[in-house]
């Protein structure tokens, strides 16, 4: 019999918290992460509100120097791994390092230091360029770095999948562990792209709300007046093991990573398909690796950016993958509420959400939601939090370029 795969540690930094649990109380609270930007002026902008990760000190999870040598995404990234690592007493020894992996994902990378090093080029001239600009913007540099930290000697690497990055990295560590190749992996994503280079593009693409004065009531997945979503930053890393290595080690059991299912829209580079198709097929295979069936399902993360393509996208998708009739009766919420749109490593985020639901039986809500869109009808878990025992969660992640990825976790006995 194959070995189930199993969660035995979680880690994040986000804007609702610098821990899992500190996040976890605030999601469930119905806080919001969103706040002007203090990270740059961004006075010339149209856009003046994200969703910082807030009082983040890289000096408190690595030597002053290392951090220097860091993007701030590979700082969160390594946050949230040693959280993680800590949670599921994970011991990396010369005989286990090779078994374990780090498959920590990036949608974009270091973009502030890119961003930092064209200035720097042009205004001083490239003998300025920083000697350690690759590894800092470098999409992989997280997972190596991770790896590094930890003597972790395993497969490592990246997933870009945009924002599907951090759903996929989770897929792709429970198929190698599936396999047998590795027995333990880190897996989750980090992104920071609250630069004003990041925001402008977001904006010029039309993305972004640019409600700034009403910030507290933005972005509003799913609600009629949604305009947009809010750009966020932050990490999530989940430890994935083996069950009989688990078992093994006597780790504590937070819940099982059940399934996983990913297709492609290909339909446009930016927009989903309109009907929803390829999120349809990516929920129906997640179900099917997970031996589920559709009524099983207690709660969706929805990917709910707040734009008004996705939301109604996402919406049909459901339809479809559960049938009209189930459709209306399983909660669907979106945390991007409240968190922003951490991009590459929002559907790592929200996997942690989905095992502390089925843990906790608290099905966090969607805040903001005052308006009723005939286009977008499910039941959205509006503003507050929900009492409702789970045994089956999944999490959808979908990403520019029509990339689809959808989690399933299930509450392990």
């Amino acid at each position: 019999m194959q070995d189930r795969i199993v969660i035995t540690g979680m880690g994040t930094v986000n804007p609702l918290g610098l821990s899992v649990e500190e996040s976890w109380k605030n999601v469930t609270a119905g806080v919001s992460g969103v706040a002007p930007i203090t990270l740059f002026d961004s006075t010339p902008l149209n856009v003046h509100i994200a969703a910082e990760v807030k009082n983040f000190n890289p000096d408190q999870y690595m030597d002053a120097k290392e951090a220097r040598r860091r993007d701030r995404y590979e700082q969160l990234a390594t946050a949230a791994a040693n959280e993680a690592i800590r949670q599921a007493g994970l011991e990396v020894t010369e005989q286990s390092a090779s078994r374990i992996g780090v498959i920590v994902s990036s949608a974009i990378g270091g973009l502030k230091s890119l961003q930092d090093a064209v200035i720097t080029n042009h205004e001083e001239g490239p003998r300025r360029v920083s000697p350690f600009l690759i590894p800092m913007l470098m999409s992989n540099g997280g997972a190596g770095m991770i790896a590094i930290d930890h003597g972790i000697k395993g497969p490592c690497f990246s997933v870009a999948s945009a924002c599907a990055s951090g759903a996929d990295g989770i897929g792709v560590a429970l198929m190698m562990l599936k396999t047998g190749m590795i027995d333990v992996a880190l897996a989750g994503a980090a992104e920071s792209t609250i630069t004003s280079t990041g925001v402008a593009a977001f904006d010029r693409i039309g993305a972004t709300t640019r409600r700034n004065d009403a910030y507290h009531m933005v972005p509003q997945p799913f609600d009629k007046n949604r305009d947009g979503l809010v750009m966020g930053e932050g990490a999530g890393v989940l430890v994935l093991e083996r069950e009989s290595h688990a078992r093994a080690r006597e780790a504590t059991i937070l819940a099982e990573m059940a399934g996983y299912g990913a297709t492609a829209d290909a339909f446009h580079v930016t927009a989903p398909h309109e009907q929803g198709e390829g999120g349809a097929a990516a929920i129906r295979m997640a179900l099917q690796s997970a031996g589920a069936n559709p009524d099983e399902v207690g709660y969706i993360s929805a990917h709910g950016t707040g734009t008004p393509l996705n939301d109604q996208a996402e919406t049909r998708a459901i339809k479809a993958a559960f049938g009209a009739d189930l459709a209306y009766k399983v909660p669907v919420s979106s945390t991007k509420s409240m968190t922003g749109h951490m991009m590459g490593a929002t559907g790592a985020l929200e996997a942690i959400f989905c095992v502390l639901a089925v843990r906790d039986g608290i099905l966090p809500p969607t805040i903001h939601y005052e308006t009723p869109d005939p286009e977008c009808d499910l039941d959205y878990i509006p503003n507050q939090a929900r009492e409702k025992k789970i045994d089956l969660a999944i999490s959808n992640a979908f990403g520019f370029g029509g990339h689809n990825a959808v989690l399933a976790v299930r509450r392990y006995s």
